[in-house]
């Protein structure tokens, strides 16, 4: 992300400015740039786009004062759905900021109002490095949380945004998009995709991956014809049709390579492994060596196979039950 109008803070670039009034804040998620994207809407309303997780919280809000907002002016945060990394951080900033409004999905509400169930389902999947990679999350006050419906609009800088239902990644996913711009905020339902990289990864954790539902979220997307996908991992891709084309073809190949292990009677970390070699060959051939290194700080790949596990099987559960 170190390119023209970019700002800097030490040694890292932490800010792009990428139209008049949209900025790129990376907030150096475990203190890794360009993993971890926001978005500042600039103009009579400035609204965040991803809170990030309480870890990273700081380094946001010098990311705003950076591009020339006072904290206190912002108005706004819409979170894409309430995964630790999009929204962890946004009970803080609602506290800190009892002017901002939190937009989300109606089956995220609930979780930023009071986020136990949340965080327990997200400590049962890291473990002891859940308080160092997204510290304390805060539940949201319930007069700041606004529920946005499918296809609802919210004034966001100076941007009308219309929010999306596009579930598959997350049964709470919203991505936002503008229809004069034909920007797209995805959060994860066009995958990750870093700076200087043109590998797709498909991000499939547990416990609401449903890739049925995935598929008609592309669609929906593809039909917008959107000129740009703004990624919360990671930034601006303008290489629309590729990037949404890849993550498809690797959605199937993930889901393949994961119901041959189960039926050969692999162990969970055999398929990981296997998995895992696959991704590797995949993104050094693109990339060079070292190049996995950031995707599997993000999304795992052990992750995604206990995502896709967990899919098959209740899938088949589903289809047995079927009259």
């Amino acid at each position: 992300m170190r390119a023209a109008g970019a700002a800097t803070i030490g040694h890292v670039a932490q800010i792009e400015r990428i139209a008049d009034d949209l900025v790129v804040i990376d907030v150096h998620y475990n203190h890794t740039p360009q993993v971890i994207s926001a978005y500042l809407l600039l103009g009579e309303r400035p609204a965040l786009i991803e809170s990030g997780p309480t870890s990273t919280v700081d380094t946001l809000l010098a990311g705003v004062r950076e591009a020339g907002v006072d904290p206190r002016d912002l108005r706004a945060v819409a979170v894409t759905h309430i995964h630790l990394d999009h929204a962890g951080g946004a009970g803080t900033l609602a506290r800190r900021f009892p002017q901002l409004e939190v937009y989300v999905h109606p089956a995220g509400a609930p979780h930023l109002i009071d986020p136990a169930r949340l965080v327990a389902s997200a400590g049962r999947l890291y473990g002891d490095a859940l308080q160092r990679l997204f510290g304390d999350v805060a539940p949201v006050p319930e007069g700041q949380v606004k529920v946005l419906q499918d296809g609802e609009s919210v004034l966001l800088g100076s941007r009308q945004l219309v929010a999306l239902d596009t579930p598959g990644h997350a049964n709470h996913h919203h991505a936002f998009w503008d229809p004069a711009s034909a920007d797209l905020f995805t959060g994860d339902v066009a995958g990750v995709a870093l700076p200087g990289s043109r590998y797709v990864r498909a991000p499939t954790p547990p416990p609401q991956l449903d890739l049925r539902a995935w598929d008609r979220s592309l669609a929906r997307l593809r039909a917008l014809r959107p000129r740009r996908l703004l990624l919360t991992h990671f930034g601006p891709h303008t290489w629309v049709a590729d990037l949404l084309a890849q993550l498809e073809a690797r959605l199937q190949r993930n889901l393949q390579l994961v119901r041959e292990g189960l039926a050969a009677g692999e162990s969970e970390d055999a398929i990981t492994g296997r998995l895992r070699a696959e991704t590797l060959r995949e993104i050094e051939l693109r990339d060079g060596p070292g190049a996995s290194a950031r995707y599997e700080l993000i999304m795992p790949v052990w992750q995604s196979v206990t995502g896709l596990i967990r899919y098959v099987h209740t899938s088949e559960q589903e289809e047995s039950r079927a009259p």
